[in-house]
């Protein structure tokens, strides 16, 4: 069943067409990568699909819903989330307190209740505080729950980036580079927990760049070209296929990572 659905999607900027007629499925439960160069229309596709950018044709279905045309709040609150190629956390908060604004963005308690300090709003809180910290221990930062996002090495900060995302309660979540600086330890730890993301029942469409990662955790890879999908396929047929190693990979680096 597919959990995520484009049809025919294309994107514009001016007079340059970004994406072109692109047309995918994400399957419920699968770890699908879009792979390709740098302005293939990776990040552009995720842009359109969570509703940050409007395209010019085409149209986009999460869970059997029409969601082109819905604002990002709408979208998201429907279980579609995503993370950012630029790490993108409350660099002044703790790594606690960057949960819990994360899962106050879902709470149900309305501004007027929250002002009056009402009974319902205290045992919320507390519900949402215990929340936070079983997030942070899921992403094994629990020890570092009181000190500021901006002390946190890199790879902890996108760590923690991943674990707001999850505050959300995503159905899918989307990765935007999440590997992108981090050292090699990081990111086998990264794709560790990326599994353990995976066991809870959530699909996960990932852009990446390392394509040791992207081999390693995919189901499927679809490689974009100039804004078209030029191969979609398991992560052997992609490495063998001819049009992605002349466009993207290069032989060489086909070798490396064969």
């Amino acid at each position: 069943m597919a959990l995520l659905e484009v049809r025919q999607l294309s994107v514009r900027f001016g007079g340059l067409l970004a994406i072109e007629s692109l047309s995918l499925e994400v399957k419920e439960g699968e770890v699908l990568s879009l792979i390709g160069p740098n302005g293939a229309g990776k990040t552009t596709a995720f842009n359109a699909i969570t509703g940050y950018l409007a395209p010019v044709s085409g149209e986009i279905f999460f869970n059997g819903e029409k969601i082109s045309g819905r604002k990002v709040n709408d979208i998201s609150a429907r279980g579609l989330v995503r993370t950012f190629q630029k790490t993108s956390v409350f660099p002044n908060r703790s790594a606690l307190e960057n949960i819990l604004i994360g899962l106050h963005l879902s709470s149900r308690q309305s501004p007027f209740a929250i002002m009056l300090g009402l009974p319902s709003v205290a045992h919320d809180e507390r519900a949402l505080r215990g929340e936070a910290e079983r997030i942070l221990g899921f992403i094994n930062l629990s020890n570092k729950k009181d000190e500021p996002a901006s002390a946190l090495p890199y790879g902890e900060q996108r760590l923690l980036e991943v674990a707001i995302a999850l505050a959300a309660k995503p159905k899918l979540l989307l990765l935007d580079e999440p590997v992108s600086g981090m050292n090699p330890s990081e990111t086998a730890s990264f794709m560790a927990k990326l599994a353990e993301i995976r066991a809870l029942g959530i699909t996960i469409l990932l852009v990446e760049h390392d394509m040791k990662m992207v081999m390693g955790v995919s189901d499927r890879v679809v490689c974009l070209s100039q804004g078209r999908i030029i191969a979609n396929g398991t992560p052997a047929e992609i490495q063998r296929d001819p049009e992605v190693i002349r466009a993207y990979l290069g032989e060489r680096h086909r070798r490396a990572i064969g």
